[in-house]
């Protein structure tokens, strides 16, 4: 079961990235980072259809996280990159290059044997505040080493570690959504006297700020690849150190877990370089109405392989 409503989150996001950049592409340039951007987006249909799209995602995820451990439900969510890939292809008829065809392979063929390989398991432990504590500071520590690094250099590594922090605060609400479920089976009077309802907010706010920042310091290149890789990297490090999850690693499996893993993220990372991925992520497209155009029945414009 989590298995399916990961999978099905992870098609949610990349559909949600197409009808909501559908929703924002023809919006004046002047207001790219701006309020402006969310009023124009919210009288445009296309776009609040994108946003219940990913209210709906976030459920998925949600109850994919409840019955399903963190080092099985994050990793599986970089298939949205594959699905969005898909959409692009099938829906918009865009054409697929050997990147995009290579990359959905490596990413869904990674997934599957990291999976089948470390056979997760466990994950049943209720941390404690001081568990909690420790995790916090790590994660706290983490992105804030990350921001500290975006002060220097090119724009391509400021987003890079914008993105980073970005990846480790989604990270952390994974986490805490696994936590809130948790607390849900004890009964809803206990989620709301709680702490960590209110910690998920904050996390999942903090993520969204920087994952904008991100968007908006360097190409979407390097700020999508480090969210898609940290992501699962740093979920998989939270569920087996606060959670319990267990991963086999006997006989040889760890080798092959990694090797796995490095096929996975190296098909993402190829798809995140793909200018299909990257016209629908970035937030000023040079290509600015292909999309619209494309469902009108219109040729649009061919983006050719960078």
């Amino acid at each position: 079961m989590a298995y399916v409503l990961a999978v099905m989150a992870a098609f949610a996001n990349a559909l949600t990235s197409v009808l909501q950049r559908m929703g924002v592409e023809s919006a004046p340039a002047d207001t790219n980072l701006k309020l402006s951007l969310i009023t124009y987006a919210i009288r445009r249909t296309v776009w609040i259809a994108g946003f219940l799209v990913l209210i709906a995602a976030f459920l998925l995820q949600f109850l994919a996280l409840h019955f399903g451990r963190l080092t099985t439900v994050q990793p599986i969510l970089t298939l949205e990159l594959p699905f969005l890939v898909a959409i692009l292809g099938i829906w918009f008829r865009l054409p697929l290059t050997w990147r995009e065809w290579m990359g959905a392979s490596m990413a869904a063929g990674g997934l599957a044997a990291f999976l089948a390989l470390s056979s997760p398991s466990g994950g049943n432990v209720t941390p404690d505040l001081e568990n909690w504590g420790i995790v916090s500071f790590a994660v706290i520590a983490g992105c804030s080493m990350s921001v500290l690094l975006t002060r220097t250099g090119s724009p391509a590594w400021r987003a890079a570690w914008f993105g980073t922090a970005g990846a480790i605060a989604f990270a952390f609400t994974a986490a805490l959504i696994k936590t809130v479920n948790d607390e849900i089976t004890r009964g809803w009077a206990h989620v709301f006297v709680n702490w960590p309802p209110y910690a998920l907010v904050g996390a999942g706010l903090a993520g969204v700020f920087l994952a904008q920042n991100a968007f908006h310091a360097g190409p979407v290149t390097a700020s999508q690849s480090a969210l898609v890789i940290v992501d699962p990297l740093v979920s998989i490090a939270i569920g087996i150190g606060l959670f319990g999850d267990h991963v086999q690693t006997a006989g040889g499996r760890l080798i092959g877990e990694i090797l796995a893993m490095m096929v996975l993220l190296a098909g993402v990372f190829s798809l995140t370089r793909s200018p299909l991925v990257v016209h629908v992520k970035s937030e000023d497209g040079e290509d600015p109405h292909v999309l619209g155009a494309r469902r009108r029945g219109g040729p649009g414009p061919v983006l050719e392989p960078g």
